[in-house]
């Protein structure tokens, strides 16, 4: 994997190496440690204490920019050849000047950081600091540090037994699980690679509610995937304020209202099916209730909260 020569220089002047933990960003680090003993603790960080993180903190440098959406910038960030992810987690995002510590969900795939080195993060508008920062001042070039948490993610191994995936979005909730779905589409381009002799990949259907289409993110990528490989990826696109007509191509996959029982219960058999749901904490917890009462244990839902 090769990074771009300009991160070397940037990472000269982002980070300190220390003997306990590889590229810990030292002045970001100590920021941090400030922060998380005060009262101005950053919010993303209280209510990702007890999951998941890497020890290192690595540099980085943005190095595209493009309007996803009205209200969604996604960024496109070369990194270390140390750095490491896994498909559904997320990084906490180090803004030098900016004391608050973002949490953005990678919408990329682990393939795409080992083709070109990069990740990619679509990040909604906000007044929240990082966010308000990533749509206000930042460009191509910006240089901030990443470090890479969370138990939400998809990994299988190639001596795992098929399952089948159902994937539930709100909002930009879609950003860890389009990362799963994109991952499963590199294994499965693998599998093709290998003569079907690599992983054993059941069938990905995702549930994907927005506002309206528009605020539909990654859209013609999912379809595209499910054209693919429409023997394994199916998707639905509900959207709950739409006023205009729906483009036609997009018509086949859009649904008006929220997520249904009904909808859900024709991709969940309890013996196969493990869920990833992603969005705000009341639509979890409805989706969540709902999949239990449709016979899925509790092990089987998995589901990150973003407020």
């Amino acid at each position: 994997m090769s990074v771009p020569c300009f991160l070397s220089a940037a990472a000269r002047s982002f980070y300190l190496p220390s003997p306990g933990a590889s590229l810990l960003c030292f002045r970001l680090l100590v920021t941090t440690r400030r922060n998380m003993s005060s009262k101005r603790q950053t919010d993303h960080l209280e209510r990702t204490a007890n999951n998941y993180r890497q020890n290192a903190l690595y540099p980085a440098q943005v190095c595209g920019i493009i309007n996803e959406s009205e209200t969604v910038k996604r960024l496109r960030i070369a990194v270390h050849p140390d750095f490491v992810f896994k498909a559904g987690q997320w990084v906490d995002f180090f803004i030098p000047g900016v004391e608050k510590v973002g949490g953005f969900s990678m919408c990329s795939s682990p393939g795409l950081l080992q083709r070109e080195g990069v990740i990619e993060l679509a990040v909604k508008y906000t007044k929240h600091p990082p966010a308000h920062w990533i749509h206000t001042m930042c460009t191509v070039g910006s240089s901030v540090a990443m470090r890479v948490g969370g138990d939400f993610f998809f990994d299988p191994q190639p001596s795992d037994p098929a399952m089948d995936l159902l994937l539930v979005a709100g909002g930009v909730g879609i950003n860890p699980l389009y990362s799963i779905l994109l991952h499963t589409a590199d294994l499965l381009h693998l599998n093709q690679a290998l003569g079907d002799r690599g992983y054993n990949i059941g069938s990905a259907h995702l549930c994907y509610s927005a506002k309206n289409t528009q605020e539909l993110l990654f859209k013609n990528s999912i379809t595209e995937v499910c054209q693919e490989f429409p023997d394994t990826f199916s998707c639905d696109f509900h959207v709950t304020q739409q006023s205009t007509d729906v483009d036609p191509q997009l018509q086949p996959f859009v649904n008006r209202g929220r997520i249904t029982e009904e909808v859900l219960q024709a991709h969940v058999d309890p013996q196969r099916t493990l869920c990833y749901l992603c969005g705000p904490p009341p639509m979890i917890e409805t989706i969540s209730k709902t999949l239990m009462q449709l016979g899925l244990s509790k092990d089987r839902i998995l589901f990150e909260k973003w407020w």
